[in-house]
């Protein structure tokens, strides 16, 4: 009996010592010392920089557009008036007129 015992105790501790050291876990030791842990790869989307930058693009853009719409507005009007000057200019009574038969 006491043999028998004495063998289930071996076998158990080389199931243990198979499943601690055994060919399983020799992958995991392998990868571990042939690729060292990188850092996590951040997209661009979590760089707060490359964000800012993006949104200083974006802001520039919209007011070189803006500028430019006014430029142009301002262009018009210039072109508006100088073609209403060459014109004869209206008498304030006739301005007025129009108004009350409307």
């Amino acid at each position: 009996m006491g043999r028998l015992i004495l063998l289930l105790l071996f076998v158990l501790a080389a199931v243990l010592v198979w499943k601690a050291f055994g060919p399983s876990s020799w992958n995991k030791k392998v990868q571990q010392t042939q690729q060292p842990q990188r850092p996590a790869i951040k997209g661009p989307d979590d760089d707060e920089e490359f964000l800012w930058n993006l949104e200083k693009q974006r802001f520039k853009e919209r007011r070189a557009r803006e500028r430019e719409a006014e430029r142009q507005e301002e262009e018009r009007r210039r072109r508006s008036q100088g073609s209403q000057g060459s014109q004869k200019p209206k008498a304030p009574e006739d301005k007025d007129n129009k108004a009350d038969e409307t």
